[in-house]
């Protein structure tokens, strides 16, 4: 499986804005959470799972999503090719992240916010994996 955008879309009336995503189907997510970086030069790199899936959906501003497919969990090779998402609040586009990725997180403006959402609950399974910040070239 790859990694794809869930589209979503808006409609705006007289009476505001609704955005929403029908194509996505929720029933394996567990549990969710927030991400906010302080500052958007900050990038959040490269933490990923083995088993688990995740959904990001950005809530406000926008996001640049690097995610890499790992191919030795326990020594990645350091030139595995990454796939590169710009994710923005104005539509509920979701971005799903299969199993066996890792990813970079970069908020594109302050106060971006992004929703993740996971397929285990936290601590039911150990499932995370980290790698430096400058490990893949």
């Amino acid at each position: 499986m790859v990694p794809r955008i869930i589209t979503g879309d808006n409609h705006s009336d007289a009476r505001g804005t609704v955005r929403f995503n029908n194509s996505f189907d929720a029933t394996a997510v567990k549990r969710i959470y927030l991400i906010e970086n302080n500052e958007n030069t900050f990038v959040r790199r490269w933490q990923g799972h083995r088993i688990e899936q995740r959904w990001f959906s950005v809530l406000h501003g926008s996001f640049k999503i690097e995610l890499i497919a790992i191919d030795n969990w326990e020594h990645p090779s350091i030139d595995l090719k990454s796939l590169s998402f710009i994710v923005n609040a104005e539509t509920l586009d979701i971005l799903h992240i299969p199993q066996g990725y890792v990813s970079s997180i970069q908020a594109l403006k302050a106060g971006a916010k992004l929703l993740v959402m996971a397929d285990y609950l936290l601590g039911e399974i150990q499932d995370e994996y980290r790698f430096d910040i400058d490990y893949f070239k």
